[in-house]
C-alpha cells in the first residue's frame, strides 16, 4: 500500500525500529525491493535518487515504483532522495510521490532554510512528507577527520562537517521539515576506510529535536552501528551501494566458467541480480527492525 514517509516514521517512532529506503535504479531494483518488503513483513522506502538521471528519468520510473508500492502488502512511501531544487521536488509531488527530499545542505545556510521551508510549505499543502539535510555528508572516497582540510571542500574539523544541535533545532523550527538528514560519520559510497562515526552525536541532536532522523550512506555499517544509531532516534536508513554490489557480484559468479560457445541471456543475469539484491535487502530490513 502507498503511503506517507511521516506514516512510516510515526509507526518506527513508536516501535523503536529503523525502515530501510532504497533506491530504484530499473525495474529489477523496484522489484527487489518491493519482495523484500513483503517477505520480512516490513514496510519501507522505496526512492528515487537524482543522481541516477543517466541510468533513467524520475518520470520513466515513477510509473513502476507507484505502481508497485499500491498494490504491495506492507506500507511503501515512494520518495525523491536528494533533490536538487525547488522544481525537481515540485516534479516528484506531481508524479505522485508521497515524500521528497530537498538537498540545499551544499547551499549557505540561510538558503536552505528559506528553501526547505518553502517546499514544506507546498507539500504539507497537498500531504507530502519532506525531508532535509542539514551538515555534509560527504563521499566515502573523501574521507573525515584529519583528511578532510585536505579535501576541496577546505573543512577545518568533523565540526565543520557533522551535524550541529543547537542549529538542528533552529534549523526545524524555522523550516517545519518533517525529517532531517544528520551528518555524523557516514559518507555515500564505498568505504576506503572504516568510518569515523560519533554515534553520541544522534543522542545530542535528539535532545534539542523531537523529529525522526535519517541516516544518509548507510551501507556499509555493522549490525551494531546500525542498531546503535536507531536506538538513538536514526529512524530511515538509506542503503544502496552495497546491495547493487551484491547483485553484480552475483552476476560475475553467473559467468564463471562461461564461454564463448555458452548461451548467455541477458534476462537471466537480471533475474540472478535481482535476487541477490532482495535477499541482502531482507538481511538489513530484519537488522534495521531490530529482529536479529
Amino acid at each position: 500500500m502507498l503511503v506517507s514517509l511521516k506514516e512510516l516514521m510515526q509507526e518506527a517512532n513508536k516501535n523503536g525500529h529503523g525502515v530501510g529506503a532504497f533506491n530504484a535504479v530499473n525495474l529489477e531494483s523496484v522489484k527487489a525491493a518491493v519482495m523484500a518488503a513483503e517477505e520480512t513483513g516490513h514496510g519501507i522506502v522505496l526512492q528515487y535518487a537524482q543522481v541516477h538521471e543517466p541510468l533513467i528519468s524520475m518520470e520513466e520510473i515513477a510509473p513502476l515504483m507507484l505502481w508497485y508500492a499500491k498494490r504491495a502488502s506492507v506500507p511503501i512511501c515512494v520518495h525523491l532522495d536528494h533533490g536538487s531544487s525547488l522544481e525537481a521536488c515540485i516534479k516528484a509531488i506531481r508524479l505522485g510521490f508521497t515524500s521528497v527530499m530537498l538537498d540545499a545542505s551544499g547551499e549557505e545556510y540561510e538558503k536552505n532554510v528559506e528553501d526547505t521551508a518553502t517546499i514544506c510549505r507546498l507539500a504539507h499543502s497537498v500531504g507530502v512528507t519532506v525531508e532535509a539535510e542539514l551538515g555534509h555528508i560527504l563521499s566515502s572516497d573523501i574521507g573525515l577527520g584529519e583528511t578532510a582540510a585536505k579535501t576541496e571542500e577546505s573543512y577545518e574539523s568533523v565540526e565543520d562537517i557533522y551535524t550541529d544541535p543547537e542549529t538542528a533545532k533552529d534549523f526545524v523550527t524555522r523550516t517545519g521539515v518533517d525529517v532531517l538528514a544528520i551528518a555524523f560519520g557516514t559518507a555515500h559510497g564505498l568505504y576506503v576506510t572504516k568510518p569515523e562515526l560519533d554515534l553520541d552525536r544522534i543522542t545530542k541532536i535528539k535532545e534539542c529535536i523531537d523529529i525522526p532522523f535519517v541516516m544518509h550512506g548507510g551501507s556499509g555499517l555493522s549490525k551494531e552501528e546500525y542498531q546503535t544509531a536507531i536506538r538513538n532516534g536514526v529512524r530511515k536508513i538509506n542503503y544502496y551501494t552495497y546491495s547493487s554490489l551484491t547483485g553484480g557480484e552475483a552476476v560475475r559468479k553467473a559467468l564463471e566458467g562461461k564461454t564463448e560457445t555458452d548461451n548467455v541471456f541477458f534476462h537471466d543475469l537480471s533475474i540472478i541480480g535481482m535476487n541477490a539484491v532482495k535477499e541482502d535487502l531482507k538481511r538489513v530490513i530484519r537488522i534495521f527492525n531490530l529482529e536479529v
